[in-house]
């Protein structure tokens, strides 16, 4: 993978399981992960609260927890903190561990609620149910960019890839981007271009000193591919200034309450608060805009009334000679622009003029 390879391929509309947005529309995935707690009726809500709030996508986690980690794997700071516990991560995992049956349960609520289902998996097995469900893109998590066999499984599907990069520096993602490529590569033969990299900072919560958006720029500058942003900040500011950053895609933690117990809850947003990053970052999307400088057709209008023209400051007398003194500038902008102003003064008047008259 060389960085810096000058193409600038976009997003690839199968991405969205269910909604299509339009081709340059920002992505919004609700990450539900395992804020179910091992619930069903709290994963429906979480659903169908991501599909009111705006979201595009939802999106859980697929794992077995005996193949995810061993037996005295410990828990990161973070879950140790939100958990109040030091045992291993496999009593947790194995409590938020979701069947098979209720994989295809979640996902034909996605389908009647009218929103994409995406899961994330964390190992072969997993990446394999996934795929006979009919899984339509992969989101490797960070904890897997260096997860060589499972990187070379995702690859192979031949499905749009969303590489999350916590924990990664630039010599990584090209790596991982290596491998990637060289299996899409061989097994289809085609270009390796849906691939989507999501800058990410792997702490729960992340604070905003730590979030470093300006790496955006600097993935899509380094391997000319669409850029997202997966956010573990408090609040929606990161998010939102993000999309002004560039960024293609934003996933973002979504809980129904942020007090329940559990890893993730703390770094989650509650409904409301997801549904008005989902608004403020539609409105940035607007705001953006198409990038040349030109004045749009609805402020065209008011340059008569904003800016100003040449007009006498005072009554002049036709013969009279255009001086600093007898001219001034005033609105409205109909008459001669005051950038012309040189090449009026010492020009005679070729009528009479009363004050505040366009000149002509």
């Amino acid at each position: 993978m060389k960085a810096a390879s000058g193409e600038n391929p976009t997003r690839n509309s199968t991405m969205i399981v269910t909604n299509k947005p339009e081709a340059d529309r920002v992505t919004i995935i609700a990450e539900a992960g395992v804020n179910h707690n091992g619930d069903m009726q709290m994963a429906f809500d979480l659903i169908e609260a991501a599909a009111q709030a705006g979201a595009d996508i939802v999106k859980f986690q697929t794992f077995k927890a005996k193949s995810l980690v061993s037996a005295n794997a410990p828990r990161a700071e973070y879950q140790q903190r939100q958990t109040g516990s030091d045992a291993p991560q496999l009593e947790m995992l194995a409590a938020l561990e979701l069947s098979e049956e209720q994989h295809l349960e979640l996902q034909k609520k996605c389908a009647a609620a009218g929103i994409g289902f995406l899961s994330t998996a964390f190992d072969v097995e997993s990446l394999k149910f996934l795929i006979r469900i009919g899984i339509s893109a992969i989101k490797i998590p960070s904890g897997e960019i260096t997860n060589l066999p499972l990187l070379r499984e995702m690859a192979r599907t031949n499905l749009p890839i969303y590489l999350s990069t916590g924990m990664a520096d630039l010599g990584e993602i090209e790596d991982a981007l290596e491998i990637l490529e060289s299996e899409i590569l061989e097994s289809v033969g085609a270009n390796a271009k849906d691939i989507t990299i999501l800058h990410c900072h792997t702490e729960y919560p992340t604070q905003m000193s730590d979030a470093n958006l300006r790496a955006i720029p600097t993935i899509a500058a380094a391997f000319g591919r669409p850029v997202g942003y997966s956010d573990h900040t408090d609040g929606i500011a990161a998010a939102i200034a993000s999309v002004a950053l560039g960024a293609r895609v934003i996933e973002k933690h979504l809980t129904l309450d942020r007090s329940l117990p559990g890893p993730d809850h703390k770094a989650s947003l509650e409904p409301s608060n997801f549904a008005e990053m989902v608004r403020a970052i539609r409105d940035v999307e607007l705001a953006l805009g198409h990038g040349r400088k030109i004045p749009s057709r609805i402020e065209s209008k008011n340059k008569i009334a904003a800016r100003k023209s040449i007009v006498a400051a005072r009554s002049i007398r036709s013969g009279e000679v255009f001086t600093t003194e007898n001219l001034g500038v005033k609105r409205p902008g109909s008459g001669i622009s005051p950038m012309a102003w040189d090449q009026w003064i010492g020009r005679k008047a070729t009528r009479d003029f009363a004050p505040d008259d366009l000149i002509e």
